[in-house]
């Protein structure tokens, strides 16, 4: 699900805004009057990617299911299917019990920088904020890459009406749908 934020306004500053701002004000009265902010840059911490909680019933779904495959490669007969598909279970335990990265994400003018990948605007068709709180706040990027064309950034606390004011000034916001994997994930909690 996504949130229109062109109609949101914005009565707040996120605390992670950076120092790069300039004021435009009137003086009236010796009180200082702000009318506009320009933020140039916005940066902020978040993990790599959301976790779900799983209870015991989730862990013995998928025991049963790799259990129903693995049964189906031996009763077939084909033993490098059955070793394929433990490895899958034992790689997925594993990956599903490591604790996401804490990475730092910033927006300024040289582009996007996640953790260690800088994805420059020339590179960036356009960018979409799915916004549903307390469960999605996520930045997607349609770049121009063929293999993997949408690459998600989560905003954690950081405001989004602040995200969104500064790739308005170097990338088009374009509406997208939630896709199939994305549904499918939150779907089955991974």
């Amino acid at each position: 699900m996504s949130f229109d934020l062109k109609k949101t306004k914005n009565h707040n500053q996120s605390k992670t805004v950076s120092a790069n701002k300039d004021f435009f004000s009137d003086k009236t009265n010796d009180q200082e009057v702000v009318k506009k902010e320009v933020v140039d840059s916005v940066s902020w911490r978040a993990p790599e990617y959301e976790v779900y909680e799983k209870s015991a019933t989730w862990y013995l779904v998928a025991i049963v299911l790799l259990g129903i495959i693995i049964a189906y490669a031996l009763w077939k007969d084909s033993p490098i299917m059955a070793i394929t598909f433990i490895l899958i279970g034992v790689v997925g335990y594993l990956q599903l019990q490591k604790e996401p990265r804490i990475l730092d994400f910033s927006i300024n003018h040289n582009g996007i920088r996640a953790g260690n990948e800088i994805y420059e605007f020339d590179n960036i068709e356009s960018f979409w904020i799915f916004y549903d709180p307390p469960h999605t706040k996520t930045l997607s990027l349609h770049t121009n890459a063929s293999f993997i064309p949408f690459v998600h950034i989560p905003l954690a606390d950081e405001d989004p009406v602040v995200v969104r004011e500064v790739l308005m000034k170097f990338v088009p916001e374009e509406k997208q749908e939630a896709g199939f994997v994305d549904a499918l994930e939150r779907f089955l909690h991974i």
